[in-house]
């Protein structure tokens, strides 16, 4: 295995403490600026991401990165990135290679320093035979259900295992063979010796290491006995010299016992050179409106078939928000923006996809988009006339330029932007009705085709005014209605896929019952026949559009080829949380 116990040094980096005014301000982020002023850590500042292989990210997990590799890099420091594979049982390499490629597309590197958990496999060994030999850790018989009932409760104390006064030499002997494969999953484990009647259940004589056999993904079958987390986690912090060692709030319990692992042998007994000591801080994980975060909840998601995989779009997994068409740019946004907490709540997805509107909005170049085709033919317009109208890129980017869109006899309009028997306040088109097509003429509907068995509207016939273009005798002629279309002729048929939120209800963690039943069957709706402008033709997969009074939209690079068009809708147009901003300022911007 490879040694990677020499991590680099980065005093160099290190801000002045007269410059520390300049940082972001956050309570992780004063903790670190008292530290630099006393001079702690020599003036270090090692922070690491250290995921579990066991699944996908998720959103929650985009937060931890940004917080991580930005409180880093604003101090001058380095952060590495470390899985915590101490549960072969429920890892798999396509976990790693995914959780890598997520950091990476988010805008982070850890150079170097890529570490593992089982790289330290033989030294947390050493270091809990260094435990049992201070009398600190002890190997117990018990089952897991007869340790949880001697654990007792909140309100009373635990029992102590019969086995927590084997002698030193005994231990010393079980726990070899632990190792060695002579006992069965587990019939033992080796326990620390604490507390039984602490406070704290975490610190009633936890579990150490368990007797699991499967196979790992790096070390194979050469263990078969595995460290707990919270084994496991402090010291791969104190090996890699980690200074601040940023966790979520589920395990400001679990501090003390990660306090308890590092000081329990002094830094002289440590199987590898430590320069200090980690320090364990707890910030507010994020719980975001309409989805779950639980990788375990997700993963049920994925296996019964609620989602078409971890990069589903609905998914909240950064690679399914990246196959949705999120950008990087926009995921950092929103994790600066809900800021770092100490206590839990929960985060509108509003503001989510607010951030995603505000960094396509002035990029993204609008093409038309007919979602839901109704075909209009214009019988005085010449029928082999093809005319290429002028149209701009983008209205809030004029250095984007224009393009030139087909306009023949034959289009396709939306379906709803045409109503027989229209309310009062419809200004789309209806029988004798006009509306201005954009970039184009203004046209009249002067016949309704309708399918004689189903009564269905399949075509209407209308008219146009020639002289109603840009620059014509009646171009300013005033009409209430603007509607985008597509030249018939010259359209790209695509597949749309139309994507709301994954659960109906705001937070399916609190209700009662299967979350599951929350679930919104209107989560993916799939458009399969959609007519697109020919300018999408030269768009390469992967390249993100705001269709006309439609929302944005990125063409899926996934399941786009051999010249089909699959196309995933990142947000609709309508902004719920810019409205709501707007309305508690009292309505003005």
């Amino acid at each position: 295995m490879e040694d990677k116990s020499n991590i680099k040094e980065n005093k160099e980096k290190t801000p002045a403490a007269e410059n520390i005014s300049a940082l972001p301000v956050n309570f992780i982020q004063n903790i670190i600026s008292e530290d630099l002023k006393a001079g702690k850590n020599g003036g270090r500042v090692h922070t690491r991401f250290p995921p579990e292989p066991n699944g996908y990210l998720h959103i929650g997990h985009a937060k931890s990165i940004c917080l991580n590799f930005g409180l880093a890099a604003a101090n001058g420091g380095i952060t590495n990135l470390r899985f915590d594979d101490t549960n072969p049982s429920k890892e798999e390499l396509e976990y790693v290679e995914s959780i890598q490629e997520d950091v990476r597309w988010l805008g982070f590197d850890w150079e170097d320093r890529l570490f593992y958990a089982s790289d330290y496999f033989e030294d947390l060994y050493q270091y809990a035979i260094g435990l049992i030999k201070a009398g600190k850790a002890y190997v117990c018989d018990l089952s897991a259900q007869e340790i949880r009932d001697y654990r007792g409760t909140l309100t009373e104390a635990g029992k102590e295992s019969p086995y927590r006064n084997r002698s030193l030499e005994e231990n010393l002997e079980l726990f070899a063979r632990m190792r060695a494969g002579e006992f069965a999953d587990g019939s033992r484990v080796l326990r620390a010796r604490i507390d039984m009647a602490s406070p704290n259940l975490n610190m009633r004589d936890p579990v150490l290491y368990r007797i699991l056999r499967a196979t790992h993904h790096r070390s194979g079958d050469d263990w078969c006995i595995y460290p707990m987390y919270d084994y496991a986690h402090p010291l791969s912090d104190a090996f890699e010299n980690i200074t601040h060692s940023v966790c979520t709030l589920e395990f400001a319990d679990h501090r003390p016992l990660y306090d308890w692992v590092l000081d329990a042998l002094p830094l002289e007994a440590y199987p590898r050179k430590v320069e200090g000591r980690p320090q364990q801080i707890e910030f507010a994980r994020l719980n975001l409106s309409y989805t779950v975060m639980s990788k375990r909840k997700l993963r049920e998601l994925v296996e019964d078939g609620y989602v078409e995989g971890w990069d589903d779009p609905r998914m909240p997994t950064i690679s399914g928000l990246r196959r949705r068409g999120y950008t990087a740019e926009a995921i950092r946004d929103f994790c600066e923006r809900i800021g770092v907490a100490k206590r839990n709540s929960m985060v509108d997805i509003a503001l989510l996809e607010h951030c995603i509107r505000e960094d396509l909005n002035v990029r993204a170049p609008r093409i038309m988009a007919v979602l839901r085709p109704l075909r209009v033919i214009i019988d005085n317009y010449p029928a082999e006339q093809v005319e290429w109208l002028e149209t701009e890129n983008n209205q809030e980017n004029p250095a984007m330029g224009s393009r030139k869109i087909p306009f023949s006899r034959e289009i396709y309009i939306e379906q709803e932007d045409f109503m027989e028997d229209p309310p009062k306040k419809f200004f789309r088109l209806r029988p004798g009705g006009e509306i201005r097509l954009k970039s184009a003429y203004i046209i009249k509907c002067e016949e309704v085709i309708k399918d004689e068995k189903t009564g269905e509207i399949v075509e209407l016939h209308c008219s146009y005014d020639p002289d109603s273009r840009s620059g014509g005798p009646n171009s300013g002629r005033k009409v209430k209605g603007t509607s985008h279309w597509v030249s018939a002729a010259h359209a790209v048929p695509a597949e749309v896929r139309l994507y709301e939120q994954l659960f109906e209800h705001e937070n399916p963690d609190e209700i009662e019952g299967d979350y599951k039943e929350q679930f919104n069957p209107n989560s993916l709706v799939k458009l399969p026949a959609c007519m697109l402008e020919p300018s999408i033709r030269e768009a390469a997969p992967g390249s993100r559009f705001q269709f006309l009074r439609q929302g944005y939209f990125y063409i899926d690079p996934v399941d786009s080829k051999e010249g089909r068009l699959f196309i995933n809708r990142i947000v609709s147009l309508r902004d719920s949380w810019a409205k709501a901003q707007k309305k508690h300022r009292g309505g003005h911007s």
